[in-house]
């Protein structure tokens, strides 16, 4: 099932063509986007995956977003969902029309049901590779143009990722500088626990501030656990008692393999955790 609706808050056909073929979104994946969780009706962190919508944005140059707008079409969607209970829920910029200076931005907020093989990967956990993405942890801030921690439909790079993952082997990645330095997952900000504590690396090297890794952060703080945000390097990941990916559909989804190895085995931790994530849509 899926269900799409304009920033209006109109629907409209997902099946049929809204798209035109010369938008700068297909042509150069100018533009920027948002997936959030949606259980039982409830969006998970709607507020901050706007904000970080508009954060992209202006990382882009795009025109700011009306976040009202946006939270209308979200809502349009969720409201007219009839299928399963949890809604994988995409909010699309781009920057429109090629070529046409009075052109206007083109967005749409689409509800799509969550693949098996996700749903599978919260359960059994994955295994991953480190891949060296190239850049340097003092980059981002030295280099604005390479829009590192903005969330850019441009995904060639995290997808070629995914797919060298799958010829070693594993279905995931982590990806590192040449010095060691730990940055993000493809789709998920990397968190390690060891001692009670819960690591991840800062958004200020370049990588994607989390909404699920925060929402995780508070969660496990309430449960007793410390929280760091501080760089990793990838020693780090294994000598650990935990390793798992944070992201909005997958939730928090165990490492039990990196590179080949096994890791220590940390199903119980998981299930703390993932509860401890739980609870932050559970309290009333």
């Amino acid at each position: 099932m899926r269900v799409l609706a304009f920033l209006d808050g109109t629907l409209a056909d997902p099946e049929a063509a809204h798209l035109r073929v010369d938008d700068l979104g297909l042509l150069r994946g100018d533009g920027v986007f948002e997936t959030i969780l949606v259980v039982d009706g409830r969006p998970r962190e709607l507020r901050p995956h706007l904000d970080r919508l508009a954060r992209s944005a202006a990382m882009l140059d795009l025109p700011e977003p009306d976040l009202a707008a946006w939270e209308r079409a979200a809502q349009t969607v969720i409201d007219n969902w009839s299928g399963p209970a949890e809604i994988a829920l995409k909010l699309v910029y781009t920057r429109g029309i090629d070529g046409d200076p009075e052109a206007k931005p083109f967005g749409f907020a689409l509800g799509v049901e969550i693949d098996e093989k996700v749903q599978r990967a919260r359960v059994e956990g994955v295994a991953a590779i480190t891949l060296e993405r190239g850049i340097e942890p003092e980059l981002a801030e030295r280099a604005p143009w390479l829009l590192l921690g903005a969330k850019s439909i441009s995904y060639g790079v995290n997808m070629a990722a995914l797919r060298e993952a799958a010829r070693r082997g594993a279905s995931d990645v982590i990806f590192t500088a040449a010095n060691g330095s730990v940055f993000e997952g493809p789709t998920s900000t990397v968190v390690l626990a060891k001692d009670r504590t819960l690591y991840t690396p800062p958004a200020s090297i370049g990588i994607l501030p989390g909404t699920t890794q925060a929402a995780l952060f508070r969660g496990a703080e309430r449960a007793g656990w410390s929280i760091k945000v501080e760089p990793l390097q990838v020693q780090d990941l294994s000598a650990g008692e935990g390793l798992f990916l944070a992201s909005s559909v997958r939730k928090l989804t165990r490492v039990h393999t990196l590179d080949g190895v096994a890791l220590s085995d940390s199903s119980a931790i998981h299930a703390e955790l993932a509860a401890a994530y739980e609870s932050e849509y559970t309290i009333s």
